[in-house]
């Protein structure tokens, strides 16, 4: 019997304060899609034979799925400290975090990488730096918005965390010039590094991938519903996945984009998500890669017909058997 942890920051006692929640508690809808996708994963894996799964909680996600075993950290334990206790007690981890100062990595380097199931320390490293990745993938051949910097069309820009995680945090300003100075006042209250990119116009769509050794599988093409409020700030409102039916023309182009993606980074594994928006005369924009499980996990072994969870245990042990090779 195989024994896998699975710890979703917020449904196992992570803080966002920056999410813009009272507090450090994490808001009812941000939750709610850590649980779904902690639940989703979970569901994948009591699929499996020999397997028993753990899964972090706490005082506000007290129930795990059924057949599925809680635990919580110990009174005083930090996230990191409890996640690596866990890590001694499993043969498996499967980590679900932010980017967000570097929260991801910071769990991963507390687990043996024989034992990770995802994307290897250094392309965790790449995708958390959301200036170190649009350079990585421009280096690549891959479009990304630091081909518009210059661009006549271009009229609003972004400002966001150089390692924020999704819309977090995340502003839309009518100009440069506001932009420069939006980034330069929140510089004075945070110590970490802001990014200012043209903002692209176009359909906003995320790509899930199976990701192993270098090569990358095109799962689905999900559609994002993103907000700009009155004040210019960027939400993230929810995911439709696996919209572009199997004929359409895209498809082909986001099956290759994908595949390129995933030699440039080659240390993608299991599953990742890619943000983009398909801009109506260059086609596909990165915008920035998630090396982890996002919201278009939940539901996307059932409408595949296939187990997710399997296949990201399957291309951690092709990635230990490499390494032992």
């Amino acid at each position: 019997m195989r024994r896998v942890f699975v710890y979703e920051y917020l449904s196992g006692g992570g803080r966002m304060a920056s999410a813009g929640t009272s507090g450090d508690t994490p808001g009812d809808e941000l939750l709610a899609m850590g649980r779904a996708m902690r639940d989703a994963m979970v569901a994948d894996l009591l699929q499996l034979e020999d397997y028993d799964v753990s899964v972090a909680a706490c005082e506000l996600a007290t129930t795990v799925p059924e057949a599925a075993s809680a635990v919580m950290p110990q009174p005083g334990e930090s996230a990191f400290d409890f996640v690596a206790r866990q890590a001694d007690a499993h043969h498996a981890v499967w980590v679900v975090a932010p980017e967000t100062e570097g929260l991801l990595s910071q769990f991963q380097r507390r687990v043996d990488p024989a034992r990770w199931l995802g994307c290897d320390g250094p392309s965790t490293a790449v995708a958390t730096g959301k200036r170190s990745t649009l350079t990585r993938l421009a280096e690549a051949g891959v479009s990304t918005p630091l081909a518009f910097e210059n661009a006549p069309e271009v009229t609003r820009w972004v400002v966001k965390p150089d390692d924020g995680a999704g819309a977090v945090d995340t502003r839309v300003r009518a100009s440069l010039e506001a932009a420069l100075a939006d980034a330069a006042q929140r510089s004075t209250s945070s110590s970490g590094a802001w990014v200012i990119e043209p903002w692209v116009e176009g359909e906003a769509l995320s790509l899930s991938l199976m990701c192993s050794a270098g090569r990358s599988e095109l799962l689905s093409i999900n559609r994002q519903h993103l907000l700009i409020d009155a004040q210019g700030v960027l939400s993230y409102q929810g995911v439709d996945v696996n919209v572009l039916p199997p004929g359409d023309p895209r498809t082909a182009t986001l099956a290759a984009w994908a595949a390129r993606i995933g030699r440039s980074v080659p240390g993608l594994c299991g599953f990742v998500g890619i943000d983009l928006v398909w801009h109506a005369q260059r086609g596909p924009v990165a915008i920035e890669i998630n090396p982890r499980v996002t919201c278009a996990y939940v539901g996307l072994s059932r409408a595949l017909g296939r187990n997710l969870a399997a296949e990201v245990i399957a291309a951690q042990r092709r990635r230990e058997a490499g390494r032992d090779a």
